[in-house]
């Protein structure tokens, strides 16, 4: 039982030494933000989005990328379209309350919004995203 206990509890155990390691030597802990590319119809559209994510303090900092071509299968039948893509730089503890806030202002019946743990960087950026996305 006492094994079966300590093999639970390794993950939260590793994750409280990591913050532990952080805190005593200022490192950057792995996954802590996050990155989140939201898809947008057209750059009024994106900018709007993008302006309301930071005026919510949900990112710290919105990318907008120009025109890109794409293919998706939508209702059975192959697509393709121009679109504006957004690079969301935010913690990763806000990127369900992004995506849902995302959701009930984007136009898209089903928006494009995945993410990915930012696992390494400029440890200053990171931590001045950090200091401009506040804490749950």
């Amino acid at each position: 039982e006492v094994l079966t206990l300590l093999v639970l509890m390794s993950p939260l155990l590793w994750g409280l030494a990591l913050q532990l390691h952080s805190a005593v030597t200022g490192s950057y802990i792995p996954g802590t933000h996050s990155i989140a590319f939201v898809t947008c119809l057209n750059e009024h559209i994106a900018r709007d989005i993008a302006r309301a994510i930071m005026d919510k303090k949900l990112a710290a900092y919105v990318n907008i990328l120009p025109k890109s071509s794409a293919l998706y299968f939508w209702k059975g039948e192959l697509e393709e379209s121009t679109e504006i893509l957004l690079l969301v730089k935010t913690r990763t503890s806000k990127i369900g309350e992004l995506s849902n806030y995302i959701r009930s202002i984007h136009p898209f019946e089903i928006p494009d919004i995945i993410s990915l743990p930012i696992d390494q960087g400029n440890p200053l950026y990171l931590r001045w995203i950090g200091e401009n996305v506040p804490k749950d």
